[in-house]
């Protein structure tokens, strides 16, 4: 037998096994067909010394969703990219949106019980063609956002959720920190729903701030307080950013949940810097300084850079366009040491997965950019961990300052993510593994150039290190090139009912 490629004399590494050695891989269509040494004859070879041969990357934390946010992850190893946290609705009209699209990683989408919520309070009509970030803030009217649901909202938002989850969504979108209205009760029934297909909510926690009431502390114990009276899978988006000063106590609670049993994973980024809407409720806080510990002045519009002065500043952007991007510069982990050690307990944390939270890339005019063109415009631009988040973890925790070794760094990228969901999504059973009979997606990187190259200022710069990436098989990144013709991607979803 000829294989189609034969990847020679790499170090590869599969996470789930603990597999470390300097051997071939050995790819026929779509599938690995051996990892070992003496594989046979191929049609093409690839020499791979010096690099390392891993499985793609599964980022279930991922905004962009278009050709352009592809690309750009495809170069940090990526090849899922997944809207889990906030989801989308109608699922199917999105899916078959999606396969109209030349995309270049695997992807997929969750319930979104925001716009489920959004549609029962009246006047509006989730539309599946749009990204949902343009659904977040995109208009005045926020009782979706601030009022409790009463018996009939609930109903109707259940069952748009329900028929989501019957169109194959990945589990339920919970954000609930843009929906603060939202009761308990609402919530259980909700999370009932999720246990009852078998899916995870993916969950942004009710409050930012790190005093009570309504601390993250409290918002923390909610989520796991949900897990144990619904038994529902509460994963939990951003450990680091939500947490904001709070992540040590956070962790703590999170640890002592999972050695009850309760359903409860987590995430985090390696950044000290958020990024959300402009027009999200917990920015007019009157005490916003006082909860968070952070100045206006620490939140700084993507479009144009510009710092809020104060909350009147805000309040004003959020009422002229409330769905502009924000980036949010909570901790300065360059030159606070205390800082940088809060950051590190969350994206050390054992067993929790790197997620980008990649935001979509935006025109100076705060429009979502859809194009094509290759590089990115020079005027575009998201938030560096739309470029960088899982060379940088890498060069940073595990070349840099050696934090943790290669292999446990690439379970955070591969096996860890791939556990929160492969229950309910068949496809990601056969992903994050490389091993024979598994699906060809791999990464092949440097791991002594391997590193984001995305600022602050310059956020569309593509990271370096990723020398080859194949989704499925095909070549995306060859030598270092993108492959601007390549559109692999395939769907990602659960069995639709």
């Amino acid at each position: 037998m000829t294989h189609d490629l034969l990847i020679r004399n790499g170090r590869v590494i599969d996470p789930e096994t603990g597999f470390d050695e300097i051997c071939d891989v050995a790819l026929s269509g779509d599938t690995i067909a051996g990892v070992g040494h003496d594989l046979g004859p191929a049609a093409r070879e690839i020499d791979a010394t010096g690099l390392v041969v891993a499985p793609g990357f599964i980022d279930i934390h991922a905004h962009g969703q278009s050709v352009a946010a592809d690309r750009m992850q495809a170069f940090d190893g990526v090849t899922t990219a997944l809207e889990l946290e906030v989801g989308v609705l109608p699922v199917a009209e999105w899916y078959d949106t999606q396969a109209d699209v030349p995309r270049v990683l695997n992807y997929g989408t969750a319930a979104a019980w925001a716009f489920a919520r959004r549609a029962a309070f009246g006047g509006f009509t989730p539309d599946g063609t749009r990204n949902p970030i343009d659904h977040m803030g995109a208009s005045n009217d926020t009782r979706w956002m601030t009022d409790t649901a009463g018996a009939e909202q609930i109903e109707t938002l259940l069952s748009l959720t329900r028929q989501a989850l019957d169109d194959g969504a990945i589990g339920i979108g919970l954000p609930n920190g843009y929906l603060p209205g939202a009761g308990v009760k609402e919530l259980t029934l909700i999370c009932d729903l999720a246990k009852e297909y078998d899916r995870p909510t993916y969950t942004h926690i009710a409050f930012m701030g790190n005093i009570d009431p309504k601390s993250s502390v409290e918002s923390y114990v909610k989520l796991i307080g949900l897990a144990g009276a619904t038994g529902a899978h509460m994963h939990i988006c951003h450990l680091n950013s939500t947490s904001l000063m709070d992540i040590d106590r956070v962790v703590q609670l999170i640890a002592r949940a999972q050695a009850q049993g309760l359903p409860v994973t987590t995430e985090a980024y390696p950044y000290g810097t958020g990024s959300t809407v402009v027009g999200a409720g917990f920015f007019a806080d009157p005490d916003f300084r006082q909860r968070t510990g952070s100045d206006y002045g620490n939140i700084e519009l993507v479009k144009n850079h510009h710092r809020f002065e104060d909350r009147d500043d805000i309040l004003r952007a959020g009422q002229e366009n409330p769905s502009d991007l924000v980036m949010w510069h909570y901790l300065d982990v360059e030159v606070n040491d205390e800082h940088r050690r809060m950051l590190d307990a969350s994206v050390t944390y054992p067993g929790a997965s790197i997620a980008s939270d990649a935001m979509p890339w935006v025109t100076p005019d705060g429009k979502i950019y859809d194009g094509n063109a290759w590089p990115l415009p020079p005027e575009v631009s998201a938030h560096p961990r739309s470029s960088g988040t899982f060379t940088r973890f890498l060069r940073e925790y595990t070349r840099e300052r050696e934090v943790m070794p290669l292999v446990e760094a690439l379970a955070k990228c591969t096996i860890y993510p791939a556990s929160v969901i492969e229950a309910c999504t068949p496809q990601i059973a056969r992903k994050a593994r490389l091993r024979a009979g598994f699906d060809a997606d791999i990464v092949v990187f440097d791991p002594d150039t391997v590193t984001d190259r995305a600022t602050f200022t310059d956020m569309n710069r593509a990271s370096d290190g990723v020398r080859h990436l194949f989704v499925g098989g095909t070549p995306v990144i060859a030598a270092g090139e993108l492959d601007t013709q390549a559109a692999p991607g395939r769907p990602i979803r659960c069995p639709r009912t």
